[in-house]
C-alpha cells in the first residue's frame, strides 16, 4: 500500500487502538470547522488528482478503493462544507463502492472500512441506490447507523431527492419540502 494510501486511512481511522477509534468515529459525524480545515490542508491535493481520475491505479485492492472514497465522498463534505462542490464527486465514488461490491472486497474488511465503503449508496439520491444501501447497512449489525440508513431511504421515498440538498445546489423546494425542512432532524 502507497504512503498517500495510508496517510487517508489513518487519518480517517487511526490507530487500531479502541480509544483512537473512538475519538476518530466522533470526527466521523460531527460539524468542526477544525476538521474541515485540517482536511482541506491535508488532503485538497489528493481530492484534485481523484477527481480527475489521477488516482485509478488506487483501484487495484480494497484499501485503495476505500481511501479512493474517502477522498471522493467524505473527505469533500468536509472540504466544501454547505457548497454544491461538496457533491461534486458523489457519482465518482458510486462507481467504486460498485466496483468493490461487485469483487465483494468489502467482505473482508472492518465494519467501519464496510460502512464508509457503502456511503456513497446512502448519499445517492436514488432509490435503487437506497434500498442497497438499507440492506447492506443493516448487514452491520449497528442498529444507529441501520436507523441512519432507512432515514436516508425515506426521505429519498417521499421526496426523491434530499430535501437539505436544494439551496446548496441552487434548487427550489416544493412546499411539502419547505415543510420537511423546518422539522427537526429533517437534513443531516
Amino acid at each position: 500500500m502507497n504512503n498517500e494510501i495510508t496517510s487517508v486511512l489513518e487519518f480517517w481511522f487511526g490507530s487500531a487502538a479502541p480509544e483512537q477509534m473512538a475519538t476518530h468515529r466522533d470526527m466521523w459525524w460531527m460539524k468542526d470547522r477544525d476538521i474541515d480545515r485540517k482536511i482541506t490542508d491535508q488532503f485538497t491535493s489528493l481530492y484534485e488528482q481523484a477527481a480527475t481520475g489521477a488516482l485509478v491505479h488506487w483501484k487495484e485492492d480494497p484499501l485503495g478503493c476505500l481511501a479512493l472514497i474517502l477522498l471522493l465522498d467524505q473527505f469533500p463534505r468536509n472540504m466544501f462544507r454547505d457548497k454544491a462542490k461538496s457533491f461534486a464527486t458523489d457519482e465518482q465514488a458510486l462507481d467504486i463502492t460498485r466496483y468493490v461490491l461487485e469483487r465483494e472486497w468489502d467482505v473482508d474488511l472492518a465494519l467501519a472500512a464496510r460502512l464508509f465503503i457503502y456511503l456513497p449508496l446512502e448519499h445517492s439520491e436514488n432509490i435503487e441506490d437506497q434500498n442497497v444501501a438499507v440492506s447492506l447497512i443493516r448487514s452491520l449489525g449497528d442498529e444507529n447507523y441501520t436507523d441512519f440508513a432507512v432515514r436516508h431511504r425515506d426521505i429519498i421515498k417521499r421526496f426523491g431527492r434530499f430535501p437539505h440538498r436544494n439551496k446548496i445546489l441552487g434548487r427550489e423546494d416544493s412546499k411539502e419540502e419547505a415543510a420537511f425542512l423546518k422539522e427537526p432532524g429533517s437534513g443531516f
